[in-house]
């Protein structure tokens, strides 16, 4: 049987290239970066590079990329550095109801320590309203931080339209472009974006590295105490091998990605139309058009979401329900909740189908055959 993964973009498998990349480095480079001898110099090299070509992906200058252990540090860092530097301005944040835990969370802990944060509703495509964000700015309002894509539904934010907002405000930017990044040209500065967090893990990297971009003006406090790395904003000796690894994933990303962006959009076609063609009821949770174009969610009435992710699974196709982050939660997508209410059939019958390395138009095919019959049979039609 074959295997078919469709789950992308709770994690994306390593390409080879960067294996090979990694592989070499892990077996003919171990110096620290920071000592001053060859082998130091030929590792701090490697992170040189590799901090040059992060940065000019989104039109960075290389001092404002700090390297991270991922999405998640990238995430915690942005908010808590902000809130801690800058409390003396004033004690405000604003965000989403639909943002990812690594937000969500960090935004709660926050308050606890006396923050005050606003949670924007969205809309039944997943979208906030730019309306909204103007009601809820005060003057005490310090950072800002909306997701660039969803990662459970793929609904794109305004993110340029926010950045141009709070130019004239003074409050923070900060988006977590985890998802985006690689499939969506973002450009920092004409985003008006001061902080942007990325994972390595889901453009085909390794896990446990990332970067978030700090423009050089804004004040942030670390969170890692001890060496002086990244210019004493992250202490740790650095990753040296995943840091080549994440760089190499850049540039594969990078080569082809109009390509692949068509290509996954393909994919969202192709399900779609054989669903339609055998007759299956669903919908589409978010936008087609103002979307990531590797993720699908879809809702299928009458369906429970438990039954249909395990007879998926043994008939070789993995999907998930939503974030990884929260497999095995008995809760309800607080994404679909936000867009839905916390009453919807939805919640209980959305599977997510996220496109990536290895995927063809044959394995999409056979996947959206393979769910029609698996509806069906749920749904004894």
């Amino acid at each position: 049987m074959e295997r078919i993964y469709v789950d992308h973009a709770a994690t994306a498998p390593m390409h080879p290239q960067v294996i090979e990349v990694m592989t070499k480095v892990m077996s003919q480079l171990f110096g620290n970066p920071s000592s001053i001898h060859a082998y130091g110099r030929e590792a701090r090299h490697i992170v040189d590079e590799a901090r040059d070509q992060l940065a000019k992906s989104i039109n960075a200058h290389p001092n404002e990329i700090i390297m991270t252990s991922g999405g998640t540090e990238a995430d915690n860092y942005a908010l808590i550095g902000v809130a801690e530097a800058n409390k003396e301005k004033g004690n405000h944040i604003i965000t989403t109801q639909i943002e990812h835990h690594a937000v969500l969370h960090t935004c709660q802990q926050l308050e606890k320590k006396g923050f005050e944060v606003t949670y924007l509703p969205v809309d039944s495509t997943g979208a906030i309203s730019i309306a909204d964000l103007k009601k809820a700015l005060r003057e005490d309002t310090i950072l800002v931080s909306i997701m660039y894509g969803n990662n459970e539904v793929g609904t794109l934010q305004p993110i340029k339209e926010i950045g141009a907002l709070l130019t004239s405000h003074g409050a923070l930017l900060h988006t977590d472009a985890v998802q985006a990044y690689g499939l969506v040209n973002i450009d920092v500065r004409e985003l008006h974006v001061d902080l942007l967090s990325v994972s390595a893990h889901k453009i085909n990297g390794p896990k446990g590295i990332g970067f978030l971009f700090i423009r050089n003006d804004v004040k942030v406090s670390p969170l890692i105490f001890g060496g002086e790395q990244e210019r004493k904003r992250r202490a740790g000796t650095e990753n040296v091998a995943s840091i080549a690894g994440f760089q190499e994933a850049v540039k594969v990303a990078q080569l082809k990605r109009d390509e692949r962006v068509k290509e996954y959009q393909h994919y969202k076609e192709i399900l779609i139309n054989e669903l339609k063609t055998q007759e299956i009821d669903f919908s589409v949770n978010g936008s087609l058009e103002n979307s990531l174009p590797h993720v699908l969610n879809l809702s299928f009435p009458g369906i429970n979401v438990e039954a249909m992710l395990v007879h998926l699974d043994l008939a070789g196709v993995a999907v998930s329900s939503g974030s990884a982050c929260t497999a095995g939660s008995i809760d309800p997508s607080h994404v679909l909740v936000a867009m839905f209410g916390s009453q919807s059939e939805k919640l209980r019958n959305s599977i997510r189908f996220s496109f990536g390395l290895y995927n063809t138009a044959d394995q999409i095919q056979k996947v959206a055959e393979t769910t029609a019959e698996i509806v069906k049979r749920l749904t004894n039609k």
